[in-house]
């Protein structure tokens, strides 16, 4: 038979009220609590307790206090990393996060799910589905990410969207649900460098 641990990795019903997910579920909590109860002088004590927390986080990885996970080991992320306070990752089911990806304040990412049948519902089984999202990626203040969903490389998801849906690379997605406004283009790559180099001229 299959532990509630095993189902609920599987993207399988299962019941989180289960010993062995209670056990690593107040790991998460000790482990968060200690790293929220850090100061801004205390950084490579953050950056211990970030290393405790997820199953990997790569070089310059850094998230603002305060964060919440349910269990940070289902959670694989990237390097050069950030995220902005506030940020929510319901990590029942694997959140695996790329290189270069930044997101503002209160992101939420939610791999779980419940039941639509209330009935069952209420028997407290519940699922959670992957979310994995690709190198280059940024994602404005307050965006959710549901249960399932693959975000692309090189993408910027817009403030206060709702991402329901696979989102490709290359694109600017914004919305509730969160949908593809335009693709991301050479005449962007154009701009933006041009503004770089105003910017270092100015610091000459």
């Amino acid at each position: 038979m299959k532990s509630q641990k095993d189902r609920m990795l599987a993207g399988e019903l299962y019941i989180a009220d289960d010993p062995q997910l209670a056990k690593e579920n107040l790991r998460a909590k000790r482990v968060t609590r200690l790293f929220n109860q850090t100061t801004e002088l205390e950084k490579d004590q953050r950056q211990q307790l970030l290393g405790e927390m997820f199953k990997s986080i790569g070089a310059g990885g850094y998230i603002e206090p305060p964060f919440h996970t349910d269990y940070g080991t289902n959670t694989t992320i990237g390097k050069s990393f950030y995220a902005n306070y506030d940020a929510i990752f319901v990590d029942v089911a694997p959140i695996t996060i790329g290189d270069n990806v930044f997101m503002g304040p209160r992101v939420g990412l939610y791999t779980a799910g419940h039941p639509i049948d209330a009935a069952i519902r209420a028997e407290q089984l519940e699922y959670g589905y992957p979310i994995t999202i690709g190198d280059n990626v940024w994602f404005g203040g307050n965006v959710v990410v549901n249960p399932g969903v693959t975000i692309g490389s090189n993408v910027v998801i817009g403030s206060g969207s709702i991402v329901t849906k696979d989102i490709p690379d290359n694109v600017v997605a914004v919305g509730n649900p969160c949908r593809v406004l335009r693709e991301i283009t050479a005449a962007d790559q154009k701009y933006w460098q041009a503004q770089k180099e105003a910017y270092f001229a100015d610091q000459d």
